[in-house]
């Protein structure tokens, strides 16, 4: 699979512009295939029509179009503006459709109009920018630009607004601000078809280390293993335990002393395939070991595509506090194959869609509206949901990569009580839950402290239940341990816990300084009670 993105749909819908920001973007090539065609012609797209008419035309674009498909074979890719009708031949959507993703933009007539009559350039089946001409253009392609499932509009909205959609569309981001760079994708199936973009991120990689979990290598763990071996290069596999347990010293010393006995060095590369747990291990076994080495990171579940490898954070645990020690390194490329989440257990289901539901509470009320309509909204389209909830996360990360101007403290809404509850009760309780329940708790001090209005933890909580997530502290966290367990929290400052309070659908306030009182208060009111 080629990491080719092409843009699509009607002329005038901005394609080439569109284009330009994207490939800038990305970090990639971009491509006008009508250029293309006019360069090989040597002559103007009018006169190709009017000496060789539109089949004439259509037998040079399919050609051209073969041609550049092929220039990129092996590449991280490149985004490609495709004429109006390029995709009205079956061969070529197949062939666009097998080499990369296809964003058709969209735009009511009136719009593409507009654009057509500022353009400099005439249009051979729109002459003259005629509304008439359009108008049947658009009325005789309207089933085929409705039959590609990723389509963003255009209408009434900047440049910077739509090339974002179109990010999230395709599932494809660059991380700038943290160096080095690297890109993140998601596409259904990228496991099965690992060898061509590991091939494109790692071409100096002399040999791999593959670290997995042995529930996820059982599961995952052949097409990834084909994919490296047929690269050519030597392969050393470690399989884990799975859990929690599993991000600790005496795991990450297993894998130092692995990597050393099969010869890794500065050329090597690490790939981790598994949920959090296995990303931060490997991800920091990688930062550390030779002074830092390459890794990828394949996550597979919810909470690791949408919150966990995304950030270039890499972490152990101590027994006192979760995430204690750890460094930021970021990985060559994050790989996401969302047909993965298909094979969790419910409850890793549940647990992810905690983060995705802080994420919607942080920056996207169109994602909050989605997930309104609970299991049915979300579960038969993974794909989508991951692109559009781990698109948040980007966009907080790139503007606070070093957690120095508070912004990216508030991806920690959630996490201070989480991680308290989670600490309090040995790391028996799961991770999602316990954000779940920290994201119920922390709205009810946004509450408390007057940051948001009456009723919003109940609000919180609704959203929460609608994932069949707990709402309410477990009966088993006693108020000394929360306390002592928020003692080690890594958030604290000049020896006091910040809080990241979410105050609204959009809007979280981050380093809010909760008394203690308040806290034992609003704790207390939302601890499960224990059974008789």
């Amino acid at each position: 699979m080629a990491g080719l993105f092409f843009l699509y749909g009607p002329p005038g819908v901005g394609k080439t512009t569109l284009g330009r920001a994207l490939a800038e973007a990305l970090d990639l090539p971009f491509e006008d295939l009508d250029e293309r065609i006019v360069q090989e012609a040597g002559r103007a797209i009018p006169d190709i029509f009017a000496q060789e008419g539109e089949a004439g035309f259509r037998e040079r674009e399919s050609r051209v179009l073969r041609d550049l498909l092929s220039r990129y074979h092996g590449t991280r890719g490149a985004v490609v503006a495709l004429g109006g009708g390029a995709l009205l031949r079956r061969e070529n959507r197949a062939r666009v459709e097998a080499t990369g993703v296809v964003v058709c933009l969209m735009a009511r007539l009136e719009t593409l109009l507009q654009r057509l009559r500022q353009a400099p350039e005439a249009r051979p089946l729109v002459p003259r920018a005629s509304a008439e001409a359009l108008e049947r253009l658009l009325r005789a392609r309207a089933a085929h630009y409705a039959s590609f499932a990723r389509r963003v509009w255009v209408d009434d909205r900047p440049l910077p607004d739509v090339l974002w959609e179109v990010h999230i569309a395709l599932g494809a981001f660059r991380l700038k601000a943290m160096p080095p760079p690297y890109d993140v994708r998601v596409r259904a199936g990228l496991l099965r078809s690992l060898d061509a973009p590991l091939q494109a991120w790692g071409k100096e990689v002399t040999a791999w280390a593959l670290v997995s979990d042995e529930r996820v290598m059982a599961l995952h763990g052949d097409p990834v293993r084909r994919a490296i071996v047929s690269l050519g290069q030597p392969l050393a596999t470690y399989v884990l335990p799975p859990g929690e347990g599993t991000k600790s010293l005496p795991w990450l010393q297993h894998l130092w002393e692995g990597f050393l006995q099969a010869g890794l060095d500065r050329q090597s590369a690490v790939a981790a395939l598994g949920g959090g747990v296995i990303g931060d291990l490997a991800g920091f076994a990688a930062a550390t070991f030779m002074r830092g080495i390459p890794w990828f990171n394949l996550p597979t579940t919810l909470l690791a595509m949408v919150d966990a490898s995304i950030g270039g954070k890499t972490s152990i645990d101590l027994e006192a506090a979760k995430n204690a020690v750890g460094a930021f390194h970021p990985p060559r490329a994050v790989l996401m194959d969302p047909d993965t989440l298909h094979t969790l257990p419910e409850e890793q289901w549940r647990y992810g869609m905690a983060e995705v539901i802080k994420h919607a509470l942080l920056g996207d009320p169109v994602l909050w509206e989605r997930l309104q309509g609970g299991w049915g909204a979300v579960y038969h389209d993974t794909e989508a949901l991951v692109r559009r909830a781990l698109a948040v996360k980007v966009q907080v990360v790139e503007s606070d990569p070093w957690e120095r101007t508070g912004r990216r403290a508030q991806l920690n809404a959630g996490h201070t009580v989480g991680h308290a509850i989670e600490a309090a009760l040995g790391y028996a309780f799961p991770h999602g839950a316990a954000v779940a329940v920290g994201l119920v708790v922390e709205a009810a001090l946004a509450e408390a402290l007057g940051l948001a209005p009456r009723d919003w933890h109940r609000e919180v909580a609704s959203m929460v239940a609608r994932f069949h997530l707990p709402t309410r502290i477990p009966p088993g966290v006693r108020w000394t341990d929360f306390v002592q367990a928020l003692a080690y929290d890594k958030k604290r400052y000049r020896g006091r816990v910040r809080f990241a309070l979410p105050v609204a659908v959009g809007r979280v306030v981050a380093n809010v300084d909760v008394p203690l009182d308040t806290l034992q208060r609003v704790v207390t009111a939302l601890q499960e009670e224990v059974n008789p």
